[in-house]
């Protein structure tokens, strides 16, 4: 397409100096602008008579600028195509040097809770966009209603009981970004009393508690969190995470699931539940959401940061009767965080089964990968144990005493991203759980799992009895 003032009229913030030439002060610009980096390379300038207009400069000044910046290697021309930002490995611009070194991507990247980001169905999400949007009533894109969309509502509602046995109705669901914004309504909604939480949990998720006051530890063992313990503290509100305890993956025993109810309805109390990735099992027969039990007394929360993408930012919430119109209150007149698109996105893809079929897809694959994983431990180093592993996309690998620090340095220096199950703690709670890393196998991409099963195994193989590092 031939380059005009009308598909070349990039806007371009430059400042020029008031004093001296003015094609002096626009080569310092921008100079300034490419070597600070704030024009990226291959960005599209203006066309000469655009930023001419726009500076009230001469635009022979401007064409001179460009012409001398493109011999001197900043920008470059192509017929037909206008002046770009070079692709220059490094500028010279006389800029301060940042004294904060740059943040290393590792090579191999075990962290938990991160999906693999190349299965996004791109293709599914991008048929089920074009057919959402171009049904969507016209009202779909008015202001929107704080509850989310009805199309989404009604798709949740129905796949929840499906999929989980959760008992809704689309009036008591609720769409939100995800976890996050969820447990941030929620606080708003407590009263002075403590928030009882998991002793091993996300940092980031107790944060949002302790916002709007104290939480309390609550031990977890191999059956799940401990409920008896919740009797003797003043908590009203437990937020657990029943189907796959995170970070350690125990399921919620069935008794410990009645005597949480039985808790909660005893004092008048809520339980919050997490079903971060309640859709992802291998070797054992499906948990049910435990909402079931009692929808006016459990609060359920679930999203796609597992299933799909964190980038996706769509949640939702199952809320008891009488929170209802709190939650309503607190979200405002008008839902105004998720968008629209994607909400209605996610609802065709539901209707339509593409989202069961990618889901049972990402549960074949990560099944395939957690088998991989466990082979090369036996055969390569049997003394570390696996714990959790029959479900979810992490596994708490349990290590010799003392050693965990090691092995997460270990991993460092070999480019391999770990977290130590330490890290996981509540600060409040007594450490019962033996040194440990727990490893993210869904996030590694499928061209690298291999390699990167051997760089761990080749890490962990080192702490065995009778081993020395180096």
């Amino acid at each position: 397409m031939p380059v005009n003032e009308v598909n070349s009229g990039f806007d371009l913030h430059l400042n020029l100096a008031a004093d001296g030439s003015r094609k002096a002060a626009l080569g310092r610009a921008l100079r300034e602008a490419v070597g600070s980096g704030r024009l990226e390379p291959g960005t599209t300038l203006p066309s000469y008579r655009t930023l001419a207009k726009d500076l009230h400069i001469a635009r022979n000044t401007v064409a001179e600028t460009y012409a001398e910046l493109v011999s001197e290697g900043w920008l470059e021309a192509r017929q037909g195509s206008g002046t770009r930002v070079a692709h220059r490995a490094t500028m010279t611009a006389d800029l301060p040097t940042s004294t904060v070194p740059p943040q290393v991507r590792p090579t191999f990247d075990f962290r938990p809770g991160r999906p693999d980001a190349a299965s996004f169905p791109r293709t599914a999400w991008l048929a089920a966009a074009r057919r959402a949007v171009g049904n969507a009533p016209v009202d779909a894109f008015g202001p929107g209603d704080p509850h989310g969309r009805i199309e989404l509502r009604r798709a949740l509602a129905g796949y929840l009981a499906r999929t989980r046995g959760v008992v809704a109705d689309p009036r008591r669901v609720f769409v939100c970004s995800g976890f996050t914004q969820a447990a941030g309504f929620l606080t708003r909604l407590q009263n002075t009393a403590p928030i009882a939480l998991e002793s091993y949990g996300l940092p980031f998720h107790r944060r949002i508690f302790e916002e709007t006051g104290a939480t309390i530890a609550v031990p977890v063992d191999e059956n799940g969190c401990r409920i008896d313990q919740l009797e003797s503290t003043a908590a009203r509100t437990v937020v657990l995470t029943p189907s796959h305890q995170f970070p350690t993956g125990a399921p919620l025993h069935p008794a410990r699931r009645t005597a949480a109810v039985r808790w909660a309805r005893a004092h008048d109390g809520l339980v919050i539940e997490d079903d971060y990735d309640g859709e992802f099992r291998y070797d054992r027969n499906p948990v049910g959401a435990m909402q079931a039990l009692d929808p006016d007394r459990v609060l359920y929360l679930g999203s796609v940061s597992k299933s799909m993408s964190p980038a996706i930012r769509v949640g939702w919430m199952v809320v008891p009767e009488h929170l209802h119109d709190p939650i309503l209150a607190i979200k405002g007149v008008r839902e105004a965080t998720v968008g629209v698109v994607d909400q209605l996105t996610l609802a065709e893809l539901i209707t339509s089964g593409a989202y069961d079929r990618h889901v049972r897809a990402m549960r074949s694959k990560y099944r395939r990968r957690r088998d991989e994983l466990s082979r090369a431990l036996a055969q390569r180093a049997p003394h570390i144990g696996t714990v959790g592993i029959s479900a979810g996309l992490q596994a708490v690998l349990t290590l010799p005493e003392g050693t965990e620090k090691t092995v997460l340095q270990m991993a460092g220096e070999v480019g391999i991203a770990l977290e130590g199950l330490q890290w996981f703690r509540h600060p409040h709670a007594l450490s019962s759980i033996t040194d440990a890393v727990l490893v993210g196998f869904s996030a590694p991409s499928d061209g690298s799992y291999t390699a990167a099963v051997d760089a761990l195994v080749t890490v962990l193989a080192r702490t065995a009895p009778g081993r020395r590092r180096g």
